[in-house]
């Protein structure tokens, strides 16, 4: 057995043991299968996601984390946007005035939306903001305030106005990156237990100039039972870890860099925000083939699925022999 092979092998085995830990053990809520697994969370991330929990403070291992918890420059920026509450909610709620928290149609250049996109079968909708570094033109001219406000909170990474409407859901599913928490901030909520988030079974509900923190990784779903929209600021925060965690943390983030998606034409595309546009006529072409002919469509779906696994797993080893010599 050659070094490289040997190597490659480690490597499989510790991504299966990371999978294994997050499908069976991570939480209290399971998901029903492991197809719901691989379709509601990329696994391809588990390894360096079980890194960065063991690299996370003890207080913020929970589904729901508590604001002691974070880093202490962290509570003082959300407190600064806890304050202004109103002035940020102002502005989303002439953004939803003018139409621009509609669900993008097929097609606009907010659609092509690679982390968010299954999403919007339900209802829910966002206005991005700011994503891992990059601030969205569209956001600077229809939203001046609130950018103004987020600039002076270290520690948000992202941030977007989301929407859901009466009658909408988002349901069950674990966010696939670990390199943040999810912070949420209640504008315009119904105030009403109806409409609420179920964090690894624990419930919470919105209200207007409150907010709380949780780990997107574990599993949750939400849900709109009332006749009033559901509309917060929703942020992605440092994770408060160890020094280990903040310097694995740092590609990353570069990599959730990749997923930026537009709100218009004036904003910039990630990498695989631009790859999943591309390839959009070919997914519709799969939707169709899938109403046609549903065992066709699984033949394929597989057989591409396999080529990808085989080509990752190949360049992985061809890159370790180069490396190894």
């Amino acid at each position: 057995m050659t070094l490289a092979t040997g190597v490659l092998i480690v490597l499989v085995l510790t991504w299966a043991a990371s999978a294994a830990y997050v499908y069976h053990l991570r939480g209290a809520t399971r998901y029903t299968g492991p197809q719901q697994y691989l379709r509601k969370n990329w696994p391809l991330f588990a390894p360096l996601n079980c890194l960065l929990y063991a690299c996370t403070r003890r207080g913020a291992r929970t589904p729901v984390v508590a604001p002691e918890a974070l880093d202490a420059d962290l509570r003082q920026g959300l407190a600064l946007l806890r304050g202004n509450w109103t002035v940020i909610r102002d502005e989303a709620l002439a953004l939803h005035a003018r139409g621009r928290l509609e669900a993008p149609v097929r097609g606009a250049p907010a659609s092509f939306d690679v982390g968010f996109r299954t999403f919007y079968k339900r209802g829910w909708s966002r206005f991005y903001l700011h994503w891992y570094g990059y601030t969205h033109p569209s956001a600077r001219a229809e939203c001046p305030r609130t950018l103004e406000l987020l600039a002076r909170t270290p520690g948000v990474q992202a941030a977007m106005f989301s929407i859901l409407p009466p009658g909408g859901q988002l349901t069950l599913h674990a966010d696939p990156m670990a390199c943040s928490l999810r912070w949420h901030l209640g504008l315009a909520t119904p105030g009403d237990d109806a409409c609420f988030i179920a964090i690894d079974g624990e419930r919470r509900s919105w209200r207007d100039g409150e907010e709380f923190v949780f780990d997107q990784t574990f599993l949750h779903h939400a849900r709109n039972d009332t006749a009033e929209p559901r509309l917060i600021l929703m942020a992605d925060v440092r994770r408060p870890m160890a020094w280990p965690g903040r310097w694995l943390n740092v590609p990353y983030r570069w990599l959730s860099r990749l997923l930026l998606a537009p709100n218009d034409a004036r904003d910039g595309r990630g990498a695989a925000s631009a790859v999943f546009a591309a390839v959009a006529p070919a997914i519709a072409a799969g939707r169709r083939l899938h109403a046609r002919a549903p065992v066709a469509y699984a033949v394929v779906k597989w057989t591409v699925n396999a080529l990808l696994v085989a080509g990752v797993l190949a360049a992985a080893w061809w890159g370790l022999r180069f490396v190894t010599g």
